[in-house]
This record gives C-alpha cells, structure tokens and sequence, in this order.
C-alpha cells in the first residue's frame, strides 16, 4: 500500500517520511546516548542511578513537548511547531556539549538531554496526528510505519558509535553531533508544506471537547507523572514532594476546569496506565540494553545485539497491515500477543549465557516490544478523533515520561540495588571499598534508599577485564575464559554487577506482564460488545462514547 493511494492529500507521501525523517533524529541520539553511557561513567564518575536520571531527562523532556505541542497544535499548525524543535535541537547541543567536569557535567548533560527531548516530544506532536489524520482508513499499518523511523535511528546511532568510539575511539561530544545530519534533512523535508487539519479541527471542536475524553481521570495519570518530575527537579529546596505535588494538584484542577470536571473516558484512562507501562518497559530497556548485555558479554556483543533488536523492530513495523490481515488480529489482540512475547523474551534474557541464547531471547523480546508504541497510538486514534491530537499526544507524553522516571531510573536503582546487594552478601569487605558515595532511590523515596558500585571503579575493572580479552582473543583463545584470568578483587566485583543485570532483567519482565492481563481484559470487552472497530465524530456525538468506557 502506497501512502500516494491511501493519504488524504496530495503531499501525504513526503509529510509522512518527512516525520520518519524527525523521529529518526531522536533514534539516533538515543542510540549514541546510550553507547556513551560509559564514557559518561568513567569520565564523571556517576553512578547507575545518575546515568539513569540523565537517560531519564531523555524522556521527561519529550513528555513536555508533545503534551504542549499536542495540546495547541490544533490552533497554531504544525509548521511552527517544526520550528520550535529545530531551535532547541540545536541549542540542545551547546548545552551537552558544556559539560567538562565531574562537577558542572551531571546538571549539564541532565538538561541538555531535556531539551533534545523536548524537541523530540514536540515533533512526535505534529507526526502522529499528522499521519492519523492523512492515513485514516489505516492508522495502525501508517503509524507504525512512521515509528520505525525509531528503531532505524537507533540502527544508524549504534554503528556510529560503533566505529567511532570502539574502533576510532573519538570523543563522545563528537559521536552525539551527529544527530544534526538528520535534524538538517527533516527541516529541509518540512518546509514549505501545506498541513491537514484533523478531524476534530476540521469539525470545529472546541478545545474543551478535544479535553472532555481526556477528563479528570486521564489528567490524573499526567498529572501524578508530571508531580513526580517536579518533585525530584525541586529536591533541593527540602519540599520537592509538596511543590510536586502542588504542580500536579494544580494542572489537574486545570484540566477540570476547561473540561467543567469531566470524569473522562475509563478507556482511555485504562490506555494512558498501559502506555506508562509501554514507556517504562520499552524506552526505559533500550535505554540500558546496550550497557547491560555489554556487561554479560562484550562491548562489542552488545552493540551487536541492540542492532539485532533494533532491525527486527524496523522490520516487522512495515508489516502490521500484513500481520493483523493474515491473523485476523484487531489492534488489542496484536497488542496483547505482543505483551506476552515481551514477557518471555525478558524473562529468557536474565538467564542467557551464550551469544546464540541473546540473540533468541532478545529477539523475542523485540517482536513484542515493535508494536506497542504505535499500535497504542492507533487506538487512541481509532476510538477517540474528537480528541484531535489532546490524547494521542498526552499519551504519548505519559509514555516517555514514564521511561524517564521510572523506566530509565527504575532499572539503574535496580542494577545498583541488586549489584550492591550481591556484592555485600559475598566480599562485605570489597564492598566497603567499591560501594558508591551517594545512595540510590526510586522515584526520591527515602524507603528505598539503597547502595549500589562507584560507577568510575566499575569501569575501571571492565577496562582490566577489556584488556585481558583482547590479549586472548590475539592469541586465538576463548574470551569467555578472560573472567577467571582477572584479579581476585576485580573479578567478585564484575560478577556482582553481572548478577545485578539479571535480576535486573527477571525485574523487568514483570511489566509486560502486568500489560498482557490488561490487555487480555480489553480483548474479552470488545468481544461482548461486538468487536472492535474505529469511530467517527459523529458517532462520538450521536452516543458512540455515551457509556462508562466511551471507548
């Protein structure tokens, strides 16, 4: 199917590959990102935790952008939405590229990162309305065409750092730069072009009715995410939980007033808790993919992996269309043999001992994880237009949010709670030496306090660990064999951080768990209301959203 056939405009062909073109940008960033993470450590000294955070400003940041952007494209257009993400692309890069020192590195990486993302949000809030809009006899095969922009990013920013840091070992200021290549071709893309309106905006809907779905009860999950984000950027103060909570307490009344306190729709509150989990689990691991097979194999091995995963992802989201025709799938029913694939994989994962077992886990893991994202977005899409793009860009928002504050951080807290634990249980007295400054926590909260490896000592002992197998694998001998060859001391601690990615992974594999019996519970309820199938406005205004779910 050819977007020429099926758009709704004549220019739907290159508005659709010019947003490919954006959204492979962020891929990018986030794929060089997260190869530099030990350069990060090593250079800085941060703790898994640390590197979490700034990973997880990655996220937050994009949360901001495609909430406002979604919240006022519908009244300004998307071309000047284009240029507020070409701005702050590349201011993003003056900031990041400031960071020097351990001690201006951590606060400069952290909203250098917020504002790539929030560049990133800002596009993904004209690229997915845009092509529901263009494509809307097909969102779920149109969108996730749009969003295997991702993965091929991510493909692109993994070989890059492949050869320049590995093989080239260029600064990593460098390696980052290059996202602007395809920052430049997206603008060069946009210009110049005439943008559809939605469906809503094309009815008239006022902004309040784009917001009336959304109501109290999806405003809250945005809301409670956005308290957590403020409350951690304001610990400082000594009340960042109260300013949190007093930010989010105050957006929430917003939202009911310019909705005169509309429940919302219980569907669409159910889609906003699942897409966090999506966030959390999708973002949040490939955030941490690549430093954790990296640790439980080689570098090298886990670049090869991350490039393994992220090319059955671009892959098979050309094949939607094809998947949900040939199997007579409805889009929860994709999403719900998706989940339970993620489980497994994940699950597989935290046991691999060999290369061949990482390449069937992960890749099992990656058929589930390709649909999420988009095929979430499509539904919103399908069973809420008279949203325009409030909801699919809130959603969006809560996504990434999540991955910035639970699913990046949450799996460096584990990483460093499990490692720190293993190590204390095996050699207390290593640990004393090896046990980092400043404790981790999740989501700020003192319970959880808990202390993981200095993060500049671990990297030096994978360096010991790095040399030793090179001089094996010049000798012709088996690199798994370089392990024992290591010190004492440096070996406990390595096998330690090994034992934290495991469980970190076993940890992991809980969330699409939890989505799959979500998703198994939609599936049983378009079934006894008759399958589901997309809505019009007029539907929505004549009763097709009149019922508790208004799904």
């Amino acid at each position: 199917m050819s977007a020429t056939t099926e758009g709704i405009a004549p220019n739907s062909n290159r508005l659709l590959w010019a947003g490919f073109m954006a959204i492979l940008a962020a891929g990018v960033g986030f794929a060089i990102r997260g190869g530099i993470f030990d350069n990060w450590a090593k250079e800085f000294g941060f703790t898994g935790a640390q590197l979490g955070a700034i990973g997880g400003a990655g996220f937050s940041g994009f949360c901001f952008g495609i909430i406002i952007g979604g919240v006022i494209v519908d009244k300004i257009g998307y071309g000047k939405l284009v240029a507020v993400a070409l701005i702050c692309h590349i201011l993003s890069a003056f900031v990041t590229f400031g960071a020097s020192t351990p001690e201006n590195a951590y606060n400069l990486l952290f909203w250098g990162m917020f504002i790539f993302a929030f560049a990133n949000g800002t596009l993904e809030a004209v690229a997915n309305p845009l092509i529901a809009t263009l494509f809307p006899k097909n969102r779920t095969h149109y969108l996730n065409i749009l969003h295997a922009s991702w993965p091929a990013g991510m493909i692109i920013g993994v070989v890059a750092g492949w050869f320049l840091d590995d093989k080239m070992e260029l600064n990593w200021k460098i390696q980052l730069a290059l996202y602007l290549v395809p920052t430049v071709i997206y603008g060069v893309m946009f210009m110049g072009q005439k943008f559809p309106k939605s469906e809503a905006a094309e009815k008239g809907a006022s902004f309040s009715q784009m917001f009336k779905a959304v109501g109290l009860l999806g405003a809250a999950v945005a809301c409670f995410l956005l308290s957590k984000f403020f409350a951690d950027i304001f610990k400082g103060t000594g009340n960042g939980d109260l300013i949190g909570w007093l930010i989010g307490g105050g957006l929430l009344l917003g939202v009911g007033f310019i909705t005169k306190f509309s429940f919302g729709s219980i569907f669409l509150f159910v889609l906003f808790v699942t897409h966090a989990l999506v966030g959390a689990v999708e973002l949040g691991t490939d955030g941490w993919i690549q430093n954790i097979t990296g640790n439980l194999f080689t570098s090298e091995q886990g670049k090869m992996l991350f490039l393994w995963t992220s090319a059955i992802m671009f892959s098979l989201r050309f094949c939607a269309h094809f998947i949900e025709k040939t199997f007579k799938l409805s889009p929860i029913g994709l999403l719900l043999v998706c989940a339970v694939l993620g489980y497994i994989g994940l699950n597989l994962a935290s046991g691999m001992q060999s290369f061949t077992m990482a390449l069937v886990a992960l890749g099992i893991y990656a058929v589930g994880k390709t649909f999420f994202w988009p095929t979430m977005l499509a539904v919103v899409g399908d069973r809420f237009p008279q949203t325009g793009a409030v909801a699919m860009s809130i959603m969006g928002g809560i996504g990434m949010l999540s991955a910035g504050l639970i699913g990046g951080p949450g799996l460096g807290y584990c990483k460093d709670r499990f490692a720190g634990e293993h190590l204390k249980a095996t050699n207390s007295a290593l640990f004393e030496e090896y046990k980092a400054a400043t404790p981790s926590k999740f989501l700020n909260i003192e319970a959880t306090a808990a202390v993981g490896l200095d993060g500049k000592k671990l990297a030096d002992a994978n360096d010991r660990l790095g040399v030793i197998r090179k001089e094996i694998e010049a000798a012709k001998g088996d690199p798994k064999t370089a392990l024992a060859k290591l010190d004492p001391n440096d070996r406990a601690v390595i096998e330690a951080s090994i034992s934290g990615d495991r469980k970190t992974l076993k940890t992991d594999a809980y969330i699409p768990a939890t989505m799959a019996f979500i998703y198994l519970l939609l599936f049983i309820y378009f079934k006894t209301i008759g399958g589901y199938k997309p809505v019009h406005i007029a539907e929505e205004l004549t009763g097709g959203t009149t019922g508790p779910m208004q799904a």
